[in-house]
């Protein structure tokens, strides 16, 4: 029987900062942007103090600062963060090679060949990683990604919790919806009028209801999930599907100048990264995000792939040269695929 592990570190960001600044533990932080709440962004990540008043990622940081008027509010320090991170990967990748990285402060890890017991490995990883960092983990352990995710969620801050498929009905089935993997605010928001808003609910509906409203290939993968099914494998190594960047702006862009003076700095980074990489890119996209919230992207396929600083600039300028500029300009990205 396989035997997913799923570690995820506690408000990961939030609680860095906590170990960089003590003095701020227990207190509300709330990190995103620049770290100002009056200035436009999201906010990243919240402590657990600060989730007490409804704070959480990918809010608005002005609607934060509302939620939670004495919060300390911080800019993101990606770097400071990458680096604890790979003090955690290092860790993890000495219990097992099977490791799949999936984001900076989470990973799974395959145990099924290992003889000790899961629950054992997972104690050692929380102590180790305790006494390295000074830092607090929820670990997941199932049989499958999909499950160990979850699991990995359930008891948080410093949880350990380990299911198997009889648990399914008795602990993932009154869990909502959205909980499911794939289950995003459209989907859950569809699901909740067909008057599914369990994942026990979703679970005995019928495929074909399913398969009517998401089509075959979404609406089965729903279902399945529901079930508590997932074949997907740990992927060692990854091949990125595209590298881009993007940038809202403090106040809205009126000028041409200025949106110009944007894109060849967005196009410097992106460039730079896909050099980093190793990669050459074959299709440049553009996306614009007017002050009215009309988001909009126009795309450029090269004769070959390239890692030409002049000639992603340029392709990246005739993309732009391709959008109606009436309205003011809020958001800028750029990003390269087709990736060789």
């Amino acid at each position: 029987m396989r035997r997913i592990l799923h570690i995820d570190m506690d408000a990961f960001f939030a609680a860095v900062e906590e170990r960089r600044h003590p003095n701020l533990k227990g207190r509300p932080i709330v990190i995103g942007g620049r770290g100002d709440p009056d200035s436009r962004g999201v906010v990243s990540t919240a402590s657990y103090a600060a989730r007490k008043y409804g704070v959480h990622s990918g809010i608005p940081l002005r609607t934060a600062l509302k939620l939670c008027p004495d919060a300390v509010f911080l800019p993101v320090d990606y770097r400071s963060y990458a680096r604890v991170s790979e003090e955690i990967k290092i860790i993890l990748a000495s219990v097992t090679p099977l490791m799949e990285d999936v984001g900076i402060d989470e990973a799974f890890l395959d145990l099924s060949a290992m003889d000790q017991p899961p629950e054992t490995i997972a104690r050692e990883i929380k102590k180790r990683i305790l006494e390295a960092t000074g830092l607090s983990c929820s670990i997941g352990i199932a049989p499958n990604k999909l499950l160990a995710k979850i699991a990995s969620d359930l008891q948080k801050p410093d949880g350990l919790t380990v299911l198997g498929e009889d648990d399914i009905a008795e602990t993932i089935w009154p869990l909502p919806v959205r909980k499911l993997r794939g289950v995003g605010p459209k989907t859950e928001s569809v699901l909740k009028r067909m008057g599914v808003h369990t994942i026990g609910d979703l679970a005995v509906a019928s495929v074909e209801r399913m398969t009517e409203r998401f089509g075959p290939s979404h609406g089965r993968t729903l279902h399945r999930a529901a079930l508590g099914i997932d074949e997907s494998p740990i992927i060692i190594h990854w091949e990125p599907k595209s590298i881009g960047r993007e940038t809202t702006f403090q106040r809205d862009l009126s000028h041409w100048q200025e949106i110009a003076r944007a894109l060849a700095h967005l196009t410097r980074q992106v460039v730079s990264s896909l050099k980093a990489a190793g990669y050459r890119a074959r299709t440049v996209t553009v996306k614009v995000r007017f002050s009215d919230f009309d988001t909009q992207t126009r795309a450029m396929t090269l004769d070959g792939p390239s890692d030409s600083p002049d000639l992603l600039r340029r392709a990246a300028f005739q993309c732009l040269g391709r959008f109606e500029l009436k309205k003011s300009v809020r958001l800028l990205g750029m990003r390269v695929s087709k990736l060789e």
